[in-house]
């Protein structure tokens, strides 16, 4: 596992963590800095509806650092091709607002971040889910997960295929 990963499932703030990380495949761990983005997200919303600025720009700071240092260092655009170059900038973008949302106290930025991240989530979770061969059916947002070839791109775009 790359040091990144590592730091920004760090960020996630659980320990009981490592024992999940250590029986976890590549595709779970994707799954889970999504989670701990989200959640990261939903507490600086909190943080920032209750006037909490120092634990808001702490929850903001972990959003990012999983973003940043976890989910978009760890892309292999060239394997991913077009798709590693979306999720690429669409990283990007997050962080950009979640650094613009943190300085405005927007609210709404962070709401939008949120969904893109549950929206990727969700995606993610039916890839991780067809690679053990549980035939969930794919979620309405993430239609092109639903064949071999769009869920081994996006492997690919994580340099795990």
């Amino acid at each position: 596992m790359s040091y990144a990963v590592k730091k920004a499932l760090a960020s996630y703030g659980q320990n009981s963590v490592d024992m999940a990380v250590a029986s976890a495949s590549p595709l779970k761990l994707v799954v889970m800095l999504y989670e701990g983005a989200i959640k990261a997200v939903g507490l600086a919303k909190f943080h920032m509806q209750a006037g909490n600025i120092a634990d808001k720009g702490q929850s903001i700071s972990k959003a990012i650092a999983i973003i940043d240092e976890g989910l978009r260092q760890s892309l292999d655009v060239e394997k991913g091709g077009e798709l590693g170059k979306n999720l690429d900038a669409l990283y990007e973008h997050m962080v950009a607002q979640l650094f613009k949302a943190n300085i405005e106290n927007n609210a709404d930025m962070l709401d939008h971040v949120s969904k893109l991240l549950t929206d990727l989530k969700s995606a993610w979770d039916t890839i991780e889910q067809n690679s053990r061969g549980t035939g969930a059916t794919p979620p309405p947002a993430a239609p092109s997960a639903q064949d071999d070839d769009a869920a081994n791109r996006s492997a690919l775009s994580y340099g795990r295929a």
